[in-house]
């Protein structure tokens, strides 16, 4: 009767290898009009049955509906998985989507990632007492809350939390909490020693 357009899609995007696939206009489209061809026949033969009683039809009209149910199933999995990625993106990648991926997303999806990252950054800056507390630093737990640094320029008088003041001057080595020395080192001020 029909081809399963809806699976085809979500075996094509689980074969992809890219982070997130470019969105599949024409797929979805197909599934959209393959749902709204079966929903039509099988409106017929619904119309018929109410008004004749005559069950011949009923196997074939709950078939249809069943196959809408999956397509309407398939195409909702397919656009749930990539916001899933897009998700997983915003914690690996940042707020800001590089251009090769960004080129792969529609307009719909670009405007959920967006307030994504909004809603995470707000959430994130009120913890803490209001201090904030940047979540996507470690997705993995540190093994320490203390790291070794090496200062890589002349940076000065760095103060800690706890009001300790550590003079970092060029080749110096330090035992530093990494909550604290997190950015010298996205600044290169810092390298921290594996």
């Amino acid at each position: 009767m029909t081809t399963d357009k809806g699976f085809e899609l979500i075996r094509e995007y689980e074969r992809s290898t890219d982070p997130i696939p470019a969105f599949n206009d024409d797929g979805v489209r197909s599934v959209l009009e393959d749902i709204t061809k079966i929903y039509q026949e099988n409106y017929l033969h619904a119309t018929t049955f109410n008004q004749t009683g005559d069950r011949k039809f009923l196997p074939l009209v709950m078939y249809r509906h069943n196959l809408i149910k999956r397509q309407k199933r398939c195409a909702l999995a397919y656009l749930a998985n990539r916001l899933f990625r897009l998700k997983r993106l915003r914690w690996h990648v940042g707020p800001i989507l590089p251009p090769e991926i960004k080129a792969c997303i529609n307009e719909p999806e670009s405007v959920w990632f967006n307030k994504y990252s909004r809603i995470l950054a707000e959430y994130m800056a009120s913890i803490h007492d209001g201090y904030g507390l940047n979540l996507t630093n470690d997705i993995k737990p540190p093994k320490s809350l203390y790291i070794e640094v090496r200062c890589l320029t002349d940076y000065g008088k760095f103060e800690l939390e706890n009001g300790e003041i550590v003079l970092l001057k060029k080749n110096s080595q330090h035992y530093l909490p990494k909550q604290q020395c997190e950015q010298l080192i996205r600044q290169g001020i810092l390298q921290h020693i594996t």
